[in-house]
């Protein structure tokens, strides 16, 4: 019997759809989630989300929000989801190196700006450590017919 999944983020359902088990990466830890599981709600930390049915897995990276998982059913409210295979490698390489240089440049007058540049900064690595983890030991990502993403 699987457990359905859905991880939507603040504009769009990144993925949904019946699955055997949803790895996601806890405030406290890796989790993984099974159908009955017990009911739980949990802050996510920045990182990657698998779900996998049978021997096939889909990857998705996440810049924190919460799940709620109930026996049946596990929510993710991503604050910012998406499939790896949507990642552009070549402008996640650029966003990291702009975040480096504006840290390298960086006055110390504004802290805010500063936040907002090593927030980028840990999403861009985040993107690019899973597309090096995940798409490229020659597995799809998306088997066929497993997932929606709009």
């Amino acid at each position: 019997m699987p457990i359905r999944c859905e991880i939507v983020s603040q504009d769009r359902i990144v993925f949904e759809d019946d699955v055997d088990m949803v790895i996601l990466p806890g405030a406290m830890g890796e989790m993984g989630i099974l159908p009955g599981h017990a009911p739980l709600l949990s802050s996510l930390k920045m990182g990657v989300i698998r779900v996998k049915r049978g021997d096939q897995e889909e990857v998705f990276t996440a810049t924190g929000g919460f799940v709620e998982v109930q026996p049946d059913i596990v929510t993710v409210m991503a604050d910012a989801a998406e499939n790896i295979d949507e990642i552009d490698e070549e402008r996640a390489q650029k966003a990291m190196e702009r975040a480096e240089k504006l840290l390298e440049e960086y006055s110390g007058a504004d802290t805010e700006n500063y936040l907002q540049i090593q927030a980028a900064l840990r999403r861009s690595n985040l993107r690019l450590k899973a597309v090096s983890q995940f798409r490229k030991r020659g597995q799809r990502s998306r088997p066929p017919g497993m997932g929606r993403s709009e």
